[in-house]
């Protein structure tokens, strides 16, 4: 660290971190890492197998799966920067392309080339050498990188303009999170603006905002953060112009965005960009994969299940009269009305304007239907639900319409449960939320966990909590 002059007073120069010139060589190397490993594992397999597979094979094999590779990798960005993901996040990501990477080279050799010995004793293998190999440099890789960036190496310089609760919540998450290796080097509100009395340890506070442009002129910043409300549209768009004039990678965060979003995304209309504040991640390619897992681990449940579902419908006319199933009418995906299946567990069928949620000892319930409740069985139809596109395997647990109806005059946000289709399983429910909600801090505790799970939904975070019912999910003390 040196100290400069700008803009006539003496101000602390930051250096960039040492290995910054070098990230892009780092993508050049993992490419190469990635085919080495590829090709290398292949013709490792492949040579030493007690049938010799012809090197012509190992090489339709290897240059398949290095082209997919290489196609997903480059449009998911996977040789750019991943320092402000967790390294939980570039596994998933990197582990879920190699799957289906292993997919499509395991679907060439079994449904074009119709060759089992090479899919059974060459590619299963092969697979799980080179994505288990993957993921182990990434992971020792990023390991490595927090290292060298919590010591001050491979560091970028950061300036946040503005003061109040938004920007002191950035300054607190590049502080809470030295492994990105971002420094923040000064914030700086406008002229007329106070500093703030208590600012966070070591930052430095700045009350003339023009002193910025000429830090970044000088080239001692790498990222500069906006944090100022809609309101001050024109000091922005001047802001804007002003640092035009730099190589400053500039980033704009208002007050919009610490409202309570369910699930943002930036959206072009031609020429405008739009950001949305209560989205969904069903639409596009977001949904269309997680329609896929609906009905690839939907099929191998249902077939799992089919002989203890034929039981159960048996157990259930044989203990009392009435229907098997009960069907329910819920909100489904976007508050639409469906019709939601379970094994029918009470001597009534109560699905009017006003329902009365089961209780403990409740009589209605028949003493089968009570063990069908305690361990979750009456949930398995729901499956076909699932595979009909109703509900999803994982998601918010459908109420009742008259419980909707209810609750979404007393509860901010209720409806917004919605932008997902409702599930079978899901993150309120493994957290213990599930059951009567004879208060109402027990229901918003549930739509808490609910708009959790659709801000943060992913692949890897439908398959944990699937994991995590096997263990949680079916018996409950709240289920009854």
């Amino acid at each position: 660290m040196e100290t400069v002059t700008v803009g006539g007073m003496s101000e602390k120069k930051f250096t960039h971190g040492l290995l910054q010139r070098h990230s892009s060589h780092l993508g050049i190397a993992q490419r190469i890492l990635d085919a080495t490993i590829i090709f290398g594992g292949i013709f490792v397999f492949g040579l030493h197998l007690p049938d010799a597979i012809g090197l012509e094979w190992l090489l339709v094999y290897g240059l398949a799966a290095w082209f997919f590779y290489q196609v997903g990798a480059s449009a998911g960005n996977f040789y750019g920067s991943w320092r402000i993901h967790s390294l939980g996040h570039e596994l998933t990501a990197v582990g879920l392309l190699w799957v289906v990477v292993f997919g499509a080279v395991l679907a060439l050799a079994l449904l074009v080339f119709k060759d089992t010995a090479h899919a059974y004793y060459l590619l299963v293998p092969w697979g799980i050498a080179v994505g288990g190999s993957i993921l182990l440099y990434r992971s020792l890789l990023r390991v490595l990188l927090h290292r060298l960036r919590e010591l001050g190496f491979n560091t970028r310089n950061v300036a946040i303009v503005g003061c109040g609760e938004v920007a002191d919540k950035l300054v607190a998450s590049f502080n809470d999170a030295p492994w990105m290796g971002f420094n923040v080097v000064g914030q700086f509100a406008l002229r007329v603006a106070q500093p703030s009395d208590n600012p966070p340890k070591g930052l430095e506070q700045m009350s003339d905002v023009e002193k910025v442009i000429d830090i970044a002129r000088n080239h001692q910043l790498d990222r500069i953060y906006i944090t100022w409300g809609l309101h001050r549209q024109a000091e922005i768009r001047q802001l804007i112009e002003a640092l035009a004039d730099t190589t400053v990678s500039l980033y704009i965060v208002p007050d919009l965005l610490v409202a309570d979003m369910i699930y943002s995304r930036i959206e072009p209309i031609n020429d405008t960009l739009t950001v949305s504040v209560y989205d969904t991640p069903a639409h596009g390619p977001s949904g269309s994969l997680k329609r896929i897992e609906d009905i690839v681990l939907g099929s191998l449940i249902i077939a799992m299940i089919a002989l203890p579902m034929l039981i159960i419908a048996i157990g259930i006319k044989m203990t009392s009269p009435g229907p098997i199933l009960f069907k329910q009418n819920r909100y489904g995906l976007d508050g639409r009305p469906i019709e939601v299946y379970k094994f029918r567990s009470m001597c009534v069928m109560e699905n009017d304007d006003k329902i009365v949620q089961a209780t403990r000892n409740d009589t209605r319930i028949t003493p089968f239907g009570s063990f069908l409740r305690r361990t979750s069985l009456d949930e398995l139809p729901q499956f076909i639900n699932v595979l009909q596109g109703r509900m999803s395997i994982v998601g918010p647990r459908p109420h009742a319409v008259a419980h909707n109806e209810e609750y979404r005059g007393q509860i901010r946000g209720y409806m917004l449960r919605h932008k997902m289709k409702p599930g079978i399983t899901g993150w309120a429910q493994i957290n213990g939320w599930r059951g009567e909600t004879d208060t109402l801090e027990k229901m918003e505790k549930r739509i808490e966990f609910d708009h959790a799970y659709i801000r943060h939904w992913s692949l890897g975070f439908d398959l944990k909590i699937i994991f995590l019912t096997m263990f949680k999910g079916f018996m409950d003390d709240n289920a009854y």
